[in-house]
């Protein structure tokens, strides 16, 4: 079956078509936007509606429509255009965005590889997709925190009718929260859920994927296959004479690698250039590890963090190299290593036509996934009496960037040193994602609070004011024991 939308012009299809009135204009300048960033914000809403039909949708049937109305078009960040027609092909998995003066750009569901984005007039990718293992079991039927059973716990110490008082609030706040749970010595003391989303809906992520890298990193730790003040094992950085051969692991966990790579953000037309080397991952069909590795130093490693999403993605080509090199398969590796060991179900990790992780965003993840994955690191990496991360993995990861001047930033994990929140602990560390997505983990409280769904704005403040109230309904004088 095929789902067609345009801005009032019928898009021709064997089955069936329709129309719709157009989304609002984006905000910027009365000139006609160039076609170069037309075709990448088509690309980029291409990926968004395949993922959002056929990763999110799978289970929940939310309509292209839907997708389209709440999830990209009103959102300036993503610069859908009043002209764009789209095309889903429910037969080959392929959504299509098309406009005026533009090639359309497409995007394919993979299976457990979510969808990808094609290079122009491409219908395959470069790899061989894989059906990755899944933890099998009903989670209803198995005890938490693997499974869902007996999730929920209640404690003196925690006044459920005010906490229910402010997840009540935090759902009517306008920022789109689709899932908000809290987690309190290991059990789950509140939670709520916007219609049509479940605890196991995926939702996408945005760069708390990057935290998965960490983690990832952190499993090849503990089996002793990298020690992370070891030079980074990139063959290309080797040469002699060469500054990247002074990049150790840790400077890339802290993103303080010195890469020169331009970082102009997710801001409508001016952000969806070549030279946007950060953000060009999320909407050109590249090879995103080799974007990454071939960057120059510009500073010296371990001066400065900066955001970039070199350096992450750096880590991923890391990963998969170590992981092959052991004969072991890639694209399932985070589910054998990592997620089906913590009962995470519901996660997936998206790739770029040449099968390598896009796990700076184009990652999947459930409340109950995250939820755990919180859990995973409040208990120092140790999952039913099984360590997965090295000891003192989370004390390296929620520590400070050397070249974190606020002490905002660890490693590949946000954090509050710096008071950035100040309503909560300044313990706390979070994987972070676009739009609010958050996992946030508060040692000194034995509290988890994941946070999903597409924030219009102000979501640092919302997420402030939300653990602030939520903190005030557990007492503080039962932190964790």
């Amino acid at each position: 079956m095929f789902h067609t939308r345009t801005a009032c012009i019928v898009l021709a299809s064997a089955l069936a078509a329709s129309c719709s009135p157009p989304p609002p204009q984006p905000e910027g300048s009365a000139e006609a936007p160039a076609p170069e960033a037309r075709q990448y914000a088509a690309a980029m809403g291409a990926h968004h509606l395949c993922s959002g039909t056929f990763v999110v949708g799978r289970d929940y049937r939310r309509s292209p429509e839907q997708i389209v109305a709440e999830d990209i078009a009103p959102f300036p960040d993503f610069f859908w255009q009043a002209d764009f027609a789209y095309l889903v092909d429910e037969e080959t998995k392929i959504v299509t965005v098309s406009g005026p003066g533009i090639e359309p750009r497409s995007a394919r569901y993979l299976g457990d590889q979510g969808c990808v984005i094609l290079p122009p007039g491409a219908t395959e990718v470069s790899f061989e997709p894989v059906a990755v293992p899944r933890v099998p079991e009903d989670p209803s039927k198995i005890a938490w925190p693997t499974g869902d059973l007996d999730s929920r716990g209640t404690f003196p110490e925690v006044d459920s009718a005010k906490l229910d008082a402010v997840l009540d609030w935090a759902m009517a706040e306008p920022q789109n929260t689709r899932a908000l749970v809290v987690a309190y010595k290991g059990k789950i003391v509140g939670e709520r859920y916007a219609p049509g989303f479940t605890p196991h809906t995926p939702q996408i992520s945005w760069s708390a994927g990057k935290s998965i890298t960490a983690a990832l990193v952190g499993v090849l730790v503990e089996r002793g296959l990298l020690k992370v003040d070891d030079p980074a094992p990139v063959p290309e950085w080797q040469g002699e004479g060469d500054p990247r051969s002074a990049i150790r692991v840790r400077d890339l966990l802290n993103m303080s690698s010195g890469l020169d790579f331009v970082n102009d953000g997710l801001s409508g037309e001016k952000s969806f250039r070549r030279e946007n080397e950060h953000m060009r991952i999320y909407f050109d069909a590249l090879d995103v590890f080799q974007h990454a590795i071939e960057q120059p130093s510009q500073i010296p490693p371990g001066t400065d963090f900066r955001y970039r999403n070199s350096d992450p993605l750096t880590l991923g080509r890391i990963v998969r190299q170590i992981v092959e090199a052991q004969g072991e398969d890639y694209l399932s590796f985070p589910y054998r290593a990592l997620f089906n060991r913590i009962g995470a179900r519901d996660y997936v990790l998206e790739t770029d036509p040449y099968g390598n992780f896009i796990m700076t965003g184009y990652d999947f993840g459930s409340a109950m996934d995250w939820t755990r994955f919180g859990l995973l690191h409040l208990w120092d990496g140790v999952w039913e009496g099984k360590r997965i991360l090295p000891e003192g993995w989370t004390e390296l990861v929620s520590a400070p960037a050397p070249g974190a001047r606020e002490k905002q930033y660890g490693g590949l994990f946000w954090l509050n040193r710096g008071g950035a929140m100040p309503r909560v602990p300044e313990d706390a560390y979070w994987a972070a994602g676009h739009m609010g997505q958050t996992s946030l983990v508060i040692p000194s409280r034995g509290v988890v609070v994941v946070r999903l769904g597409p924030s219009p704005g102000n979501s640092r403040e919302y997420l402030n004011e939300t653990v602030g109230r939520i903190l005030e309904a557990i007492a503080a004088e039962s932190a964790a024991r």
